[in-house]
């Protein structure tokens, strides 16, 4: 099972850099194979690449190429956001998270930066990307400009985000910490957050905040006139060359960067030869403003001198450039191993990097959201490709899904209908369909029509049933495609859009039957809810079940739940919970429950047992303490069809939750019925869940 963590900040400027280098060194250490990946990243000029992950890719050389290491711009998704689609900009995301996760052991994911526009949706949108990729956060927070309590508040809300929404937050980082709090605001955290958030406390470490002479060059557009290899001489002091030369080298410090105009040749040669004496600190570089550069001679001069200083030209006044240089915020870059290096060696130190590890490779995650259910499923469908009958041609939703689901490459398509009819349907619909990919089928001039015929009259002849009544059931395009898929000449059908259910699936009880162990045909609906996938059963097919068929419908309905991805946690549904209820009802559902633990007693169930009890966690332990389902349920059995359909459609309409189905379990191939109200969007789910199902036949 591949890992990842998720690192997202409280605020801009965290400093989260040192913690992502951090990471990625003792990931390396324990893991033998380590991606990275960002979400989200700022924008970034053409031909140019992001600096941050230009640095964890090069530093350590990671094989992934750039465009792989992100999925989408900052200006790119505040257009999707505002065009409503930010549902679109989570499918890619997890598109491009997955290919990474298939190829690595562990990927590092690292969330925005707070910076720029959007800032007001970004917590809540780290908090939906975590949780739509199913993996763990790591929260860092800057202490800077804080007290004890504005830090620990902010970190303890954005804890509290993520955790409302059943993210696990393993880790938080206070950064940016003045060394003498440190066990101040560690002890602050410890009594705010959970004993099982690992806290971990970071000094500010002045060097990795100050600019380079590098990041002064690209700030101020500069022209460099000396010095080009010494860029990354960092910046711990600025100052300004206005004065006499012997008043200004008194203001020297360590690591000064000496700001003068460009004709004030007795500061720079001044400068220079204090950076020569043992008696003055050293200076990083020289700022000459005013586009000014100094005359002939005193370049000659400049050149002949051991000591090599970075010179820069700039445009613009003194002043203004100087107050140019106080707000740049400093960054860590592909070249300047320095800070790399003191990043990782800073983490190393008051980071318990065994803890931390141990923790990342140990975790792993519970449940699964919508949208990561629904990749997966297009994902499966894809690896072993599929055959899938649509008999409704003459429906315009069928026409559309075909369409979609040819541009998603995932199945192959025969349409049962009259082509010509089809075609003028594409023209009026305006969309397109690659005629040369479906398979188009008019049952009565088909050359498999008298086979189909003859064959359903030898299978169904002892119920009086003639050659003349077979081939008029044969133009029929439910039975028609049901042959198909008898016949091999399909993997699964589905139908139902402009069918009743009873039309959809009498064909398919008829002659291609229940499997061996199963005497009774049912559905599930997969609901997929805003941060749950859960499976509904029977809400389409039994009006009322015995305890006998629900136990079975409870087992089938577990196998489909572990065939999609989804841990079965079975629930019976009754109006009572354990064993207090009285009366005909839930006595059939206690019944069914007990059958079921004497024939899969591998199942984890729980019956009877209330809807409540069954998926509110503070609910479920209050009722059922020791239960191993309650308050977590993910397999929902109903007691019979009346409440299963009612309290499918409530949920859906309710919640806004997509239901995908009904999904038909225990048949020998795979049919499935849609509703008759479906939407194009239902009927590519169903066609797809109709494929993964034909994988497993």
């Amino acid at each position: 099972m591949s890992k990842a963590i998720y690192i997202a900040t409280s605020d801009q400027n965290s400093g989260k850099s040192i913690i992502t280098l951090g990471l990625m060194s003792i990931l390396m250490g324990k893991t033998a194979k380590v991606g990275y990946f960002r979400p989200i990243i700022e924008d970034f000029v053409d031909g140019e690449v992001d600096n941050h992950i230009e640095t964890v890719l090069s530093y350590f050389n990671l094989d992934i190429h750039f465009d792989d290491a992100y999925a989408i711009t900052k200006s790119r998704l505040i257009k999707k956001k505002n065009k409503g689609k930010i549902g679109e900009v989570l499918d890619l995301i997890i598109e491009k998270y997955k290919k990474l996760e298939e190829r690595f052991d562990f990927v590092l994911v690292e969330g925005t930066s707070f910076t720029g526009e959007g800032t007001s949706i970004e917590l809540d949108l780290n908090v939906l990307i975590a949780k739509n990729l199913g993996i763990p956060t790591i929260i860092v927070g800057s202490g800077v400009g804080k007290t004890l309590e504005e830090l620990v508040d902010s970190l303890y809300l954005v804890y509290d985000s993520f955790k409302v929404k059943e993210v696990e937050v393993l880790s938080v980082f206070a950064n940016k910490v003045q060394p003498e709090n440190i066990e101040l605001v560690t002890n602050g955290l410890q009594k705010s957050l959970p004993s099982n958030v690992l806290i971990n406390t970071i000094p500010l470490i002045s060097s990795l905040n100050n600019p380079t002479m590098q990041e002064i060059v690209n700030e101020l557009d500069a022209k460099v006139l000396f010095g080009e290899n010494y860029l990354n001489n960092e910046i711990g002091h600025y100052s300004v060359g206005a004065m006499q030369l012997h008043n200004y080298l008194v203001h020297l410090h360590d690591n000064a960067l000496v700001i003068t105009p460009g004709d004030r040749s007795d500061i720079i040669l001044g400068a220079l030869q204090a950076n020569e004496s043992a008696n003055y600190p050293t200076i990083s570089g020289i700022i000459l403003t005013g586009n000014i550069v100094p005359e002939e001679s005193i370049l000659k001069l400049i050149e002949g001198l051991s000591a090599i200083v970075p010179i820069i030209a700039v445009d613009g006044g003194t002043y203004h450039i100087t107050n140019k240089i106080g707000s740049i915020k400093s960054e860590i870059y592909a070249n300047n191993t320095h800070k790399i290096e003191t990043s990782i060696t800073t983490f190393a130190k008051y980071v318990d990097n065994e803890a931390l590890s141990e923790r990342l490779i140990t975790f792993v995650a519970e449940g699964m959201t919508p949208k990561m259910f629904q990749y997966n499923m297009v994902k499966r469908a894809k690896q072993h490709r599929k055959h899938i009958v649509l008999p409704e041609g003459n429906d315009d939703r069928i026409i559309t899904a075909a369409s979609r689901l040819l541009d998603m490459d995932v199945v192959d398509i025969s349409i049962i209908g009259d082509k010509k009819q089809i075609e003028n349907k594409v023209v009026e619909l305006g969309i397109t369909l690659d005629f040369s990919k479906v398979n188009i089928i008019n049952p009565k001039e088909s050359e498999l029509y008298e086979d189909y015929a003859n064959t359903y009259y030898e299978l169904r002849k002892a119920k009086n049933v003639s050659i003349t009544m077979a081939r008029d059931l044969m133009e029929d395009v439910s039975y028609f495609g049901t042959m198909m898929v008898y016949k091999g000449h399909a993997d699964g059908m589905v139908s139902g859009a402009a069918h009743t259910t009873q039309h959809t699936i009498l064909p398919a009880l008829q002659f291609i039957k229940t499997k061996p162990n199963s005497s009774v045909v049912s559905s599930v609906f997969f609901m997929c809810l805003e941060d749950r996938v859960s499976v509904f059963g029977d809400c389409a097919i039994n009006p009322n079940p015995t305890a006998e068929q629900l136990a079975e419908i409870a087992i089938s309905s577990a196998e489909s739940s572990l065939a999609f991805g989804i841990e079965p946690k079975i629930a019976m549904l009754s109006y009572s919970s354990g064993s207090s209820g009285k009366g005909d009802e839930v006595d059939k559902v206690r019944t069914a429950t007990a059958i079921v633990k004497e024939k899969r007693p591998d199942l984890k169930i729980e019956g009877p047992i209330q809807y409540d009890a069954a998926v509110d966690l503070s609910v479920g332990k209050s009722k059922m303490p020791d239960s191993e389902v309650a308050g977590q349920a993910s397999v929902l059995i109903f007691p019979d069809l009346n409440t299963g359909n009612n309290t499918y459609k409530a949920v859906q309409r309710e919640t806004g939750a997509l239901a995908i189905g009904p999904m038909l379990q225990g048949l020998n191939k795979p049919v499935n019925d849609l509703s008759r109200g479906c939407t194009v969007d239902d009927i590519i789910n169903t066609v797809v869940i109709t494929a993964i199902q034909a994988q497993g036949m």
